[in-house]
């Protein structure tokens, strides 16, 4: 894939990790300083052997616009690759800018205090979640269950407890919406945040109103 393809390597890399969900990650792994060396065009900042691999992997990260598949196998398909891994993937680099952002502007009055430990326990939380789904109910669902309504009452409850735990997460992050003047590493947690929730929702909506009232929860 070349720059003319995607037209990474003539924007900053400040503004790429700031406007990109999971580009923080990809820029720290190839050692790049999105911070303050974040004016820098990404063309500029990476190594020219290096800038094909970090193009193709930014554009890897654009957000799927796909709709869901109809059929059931399908659609169990899409949320685990659309959804959980997703979801494993982003939480992890959000509570760690999170960590970054409450150390650094402790003393600012609008910091996310208590953000990547509420992070970190969504994380948690969901992991138990998905790995519940993955390893008992979505086998059972392609098995041809026909019923399934007590443990879809189970995961119905940790959705309900996945939406308290977004209402927190939007209070604390002020809606996902950073102070003026906020640095890249804010921007950019809390552009991630609000897509991670976003996700969330749709996740929870796709389970709760399409997949599971399929076999009677």
């Amino acid at each position: 894939m070349s720059a003319s393809d995607t037209g990474f390597a003539t924007r900053p890399i400040g503004e790429i990790a700031a406007s990109l969900p999971g580009a923080t990650a990809i820029f720290r792994r190839h050692k790049l300083d999105f911070c303050c060396g974040g004016a820098a065009r990404l063309a500029d900042a990476a190594p020219a052997e290096a800038l094909p691999d970090i193009e193709a992997e930014l554009a890897a990260l654009a957000p799927a616009t796909d709709e869901a598949p109809q059929e059931t196998d399908a659609l169990i398909d899409h949320i685990l690759t659309r959804y959980h891994a997703v979801h494993r993937r982003e939480v992890s680099e959000l509570a760690r800018m999170a960590r970054r952002v409450e150390a650094v502007h402790r003393d600012h009055p609008a910091v996310p205090r208590g953000l990547a430990a509420l992070l970190e326990r969504m994380a948690f939380e969901m992991e138990a979640h998905m790995t519940k789904e993955e390893q008992a109910l979505f086998p059972m669902m392609r098995a041809g269950a026909p019923t399934l309504s007590v443990p879809i009452g189970i995961m119905r409850d940790d959705h309900d407890d996945h939406g308290e735990r977004l209402r927190e997460l939007e209070a604390l992050t002020n809606g996902h919406v950073p102070p003026e003047g906020a640095c890249t590493t804010w921007r950019a947690l809390y552009n991630g945040t609000a897509k991670f929730a976003a996700d969330l929702v749709e996740h929870i909506h796709l389970e709760n109103n399409v997949l599971f009232p399929r076999f009677g929860g």
